[in-house]
């Protein structure tokens, strides 16, 4: 009987600091122990072979592995304990890597000293545990996928052929998302709308997917495997089922606006189909700019147009709500407004273009038709200087990551520049190259050797109109020397970003946020595609700015965790929940405003907890003033006396 602690050296990264020898004495001396053994990689297949003998052997009640982040290997010690009979809520992990050893590598003595107060500690929580029984719930056996960018696409049709139901869910009038407005991708020069467009044909067809075009999500509520979400669907005031996207209305249109398909290059009418190849393709009434519904009367010159009668300017909009049991986010990236770059113009120069700008500008079906001209003048440029890492890789200003996708769409579009003009000049101006992906290093090669890019290591100050040119003043970072090109168009890689409105989304998903606004993943290397929510899953550009390549990876890695996830037709969520004591509960109400989860109420003037709802996060018990609201293995009594341990 008793307990046992099982020390891991983790190769050198705990033993490389801390005197495992002694670690293992003084662990020995705690009260209740009656088993201490190291060894050099505790979650290995012999680490744990050595856990489950001493469970056995010595009949321990509970374990205490002193290891790394529980993050990583709890689940992998709870199974091994419950293998051989030990009830898995009775296994508790030490953090003495990320706590002790990592922290004080210069002080081996106080790590160590550290690392016993830590053990001795979570042996004291050990003291307090109770056995408990995994919760399983029935789920629901459909998915909703947010954004309908190739991410998204690809996760809904992944999910959809795996038999399981899907509601695909985008903001815009039609999916397809930035690689619809792409000219060629990189590296190997492919049209992305052949691509794409089949893709998009697919995914509104497939008997098994929803699409929710023009729609948001504005409600979450529920948990993993029962998630109830409210869909606001955005008036269009044109009837979709009678709509054929035939374009008559969109002629007869007088207003004209700029298209925010084609980044400002060209214009849409009040009236619109957001591009030629949309799905779904059917028009939408821009309320804010139509005549008729801006002023009350008036106009309506594309109701008179229309054959099938299709137009209303009447709010249909209206509110859906769907049962899910799991959520794929593939809300994708934007990319920084020029006008923030005042070095560069902020805007005001009418040649001083953006990467995504820039991209339509070379697409076939953009609003030039592939030609390369200044939106100035019209002229074709003949010098172009591109500048990379505008706004990313600039901890002092902007953003301090890089935008990763920007050195491969650079190469490709000064190498697109150089076959749509070929007796141009394209200047390049880095920080350095980051090409990892398959075949980007050659194409980068490429663009060099064969079409006669040139490359300059350095930074560019400022750019500004002098006469009918574009001066671009520059360092170069090796020779120190400076740099000064007249140009006749400047291309801005700017930093890739979260797409607007992911930090409202993920407070409704309680999902967290990490660095840059980007999606947060509930562990870089072993949970990349998960969130902290159960059932809630990210796929593409959402978590990182990414390439198309990674992007269809990870949607369907994404795809396949949410099937895997519903496909036993229920989950096991943690008992690890919080629980009310009515005898001394007042029914204040403190927990219920306190709880994000709606996971605890008032009841009868007593507390109630929804076990389907509470993520154990504990904030119910922090409000509670009497104590009668406690986490199970996490009482008060638990922490305090955890705290008494360390403090002596």
């Amino acid at each position: 009987m008793g307990y046992g602690v099982f020390i891991c050296h983790c190769g050198q990264n705990i033993a490389g600091t801390i005197d495992i020898e002694k670690l293992v004495r003084k662990v020995s001396g705690i009260r209740g122990v009656t088993h201490v053994e190291d060894y050099i990689f505790m979650c290995s297949d012999p680490g744990q072979e050595r856990i489950k003998k001493a469970i056995k052997e010595k009949n321990l009640e509970g374990i205490v592995v002193a290891a790394c982040s529980p993050s990583l290997h709890e689940e992998t010690f709870r199974k091994a304990a419950e293998s051989v009979g030990l009830n898995p809520y009775l296994v508790e992990i030490a953090n003495i890597r990320e706590w002790s050893a990592w922290p004080h590598q210069a002080e081996p003595e106080e790590a160590t000293m550290k690392a016993f107060k830590i053990i001795e500690s979570t042996v004291e929580k050990l003291n307090g545990d109770k056995p408990l029984e995994p919760l399983r719930l029935e789920v629901v056996r459909r998915v909703m996928v947010i954004g309908g960018g190739i991410a998204g696409i690809q996760a809904a049709l992944d999910v959809a052929e795996a038999g399981i139901e899907v509601i695909l869910v985008e903001r815009s009038p039609s999916i397809g998302g930035r690689m619809a407005q792409l000219s060629e991708t990189f590296p190997t020069l492919d049209c992305p709308q052949c691509i794409l467009t089949p893709k998009m044909t697919s995914v509104a067809h497939h008997p098994l997917v929803k699409l929710l075009a023009y729609s948001e999500v504005e409600e979450v509520s529920g948990s993993a495997g029962n998630f109830k979400v409210k869909v606001r669907r955005k008036p269009t005031y044109v009837d979709w089922n009678k709509c054929v996207g035939c374009g008559l209305c969109m002629e007869a249109c007088p207003v004209e606006l700029p298209s925010e398909f084609e980044m400002g290059l060209a214009h849409r009418k009040a009236i619109y189909i957001q591009f030629p190849q949309a799905v779904p393709n059917k028009a939408v009434i821009d309320s804010e700019n139509c005549i008729r519904m801006k002023y009350g009367r008036g106009c309506g010159l594309c109701a008179q147009k229309c054959p099938a009668n299709a137009i209303t300017f009447e709010d249909n909009g209206k509110a859906e709500e769907y049962d899910v049991g799991a959520i794929i986010v593939a809300t994708g990236l934007e990319v920084m407004d020029k006008a923030n770059f005042a070095e560069y113009g902020a805007g005001e120069l009418k040649d001083v273009l953006t990467g995504l700008e820039f991209e339509r500008m070379l697409a076939p079906s953009g609003p030039t038709g592939g030609k390369v001209v200044r939106p100035s003048d019209g002229r074709v440029p003949k010098e172009v200087v591109f500048i990379q890492c505008v706004g990313s890789r600039d901890p002092e200003n902007w953003n301090p990551y890089c935008s990763k996708i920007c050195c491969m769409y650079t190469a490709k579009q000064a190498l697109l520049y150089k076959h749509a003009v070929p007796g141009g000049q394209a200047y390049i101006f880095y920080i350095d190259i980051r090409a990892d992906g398959k075949g980007y290093e050659e194409f980068i090669h490429r663009a060099m050797a064969e079409e006669g890019v040139i490359y300059l290591r350095g930074r560019v100050g400022r750019v500004y109109q002098e006469g009918d040119k574009l001066r671009v003043e520059g360092v170069d970072t090796i020779s120190g020397l400076k740099i000064v090109i007249d140009a006749d168009m400047v291309v801005l890689a700017t930093a890739a970003v979260p797409s607007s409105g992911v930090e409202e989304l993920a407070k409704k998903l309680r999902i967290q946020l990490g660095e840059g606004g980007w999606l947060k993943e509930a562990h870089l290397k072993l949970r990349p595609l998960e969130t902290l929510t159960s059932g809630v899953f990210i796929a593409g550009a959402a978590q990182y700015p990414k390439d198309i390549t990674d992007t269809v990876s990870q949607a369907s890695g994404a795809a396949a965790k949410a099937v895997a996830f519903l496909s036993k037709g229920y989950v096991v969520r943690e008992p690890l929940i919080a629980v009310v004591n009515e005898d001394i509960c007042s029914g204040c109400g403190n927990c219920e405003e306190a709880c994000s989860y709606q996971a605890i109420k008032v009841v009868d003037g007593k507390a109630n907890v929804d076990e389907s709802l509470c993520e154990g996060c504990g904030s119910c018990t922090a409000a509670c003033p009497s104590g009668a609201v406690q986490l199970k293995n996490y009482d008060k009594r638990q922490i305090i006396k955890m705290v008494e341990s360390i403090v002596g």
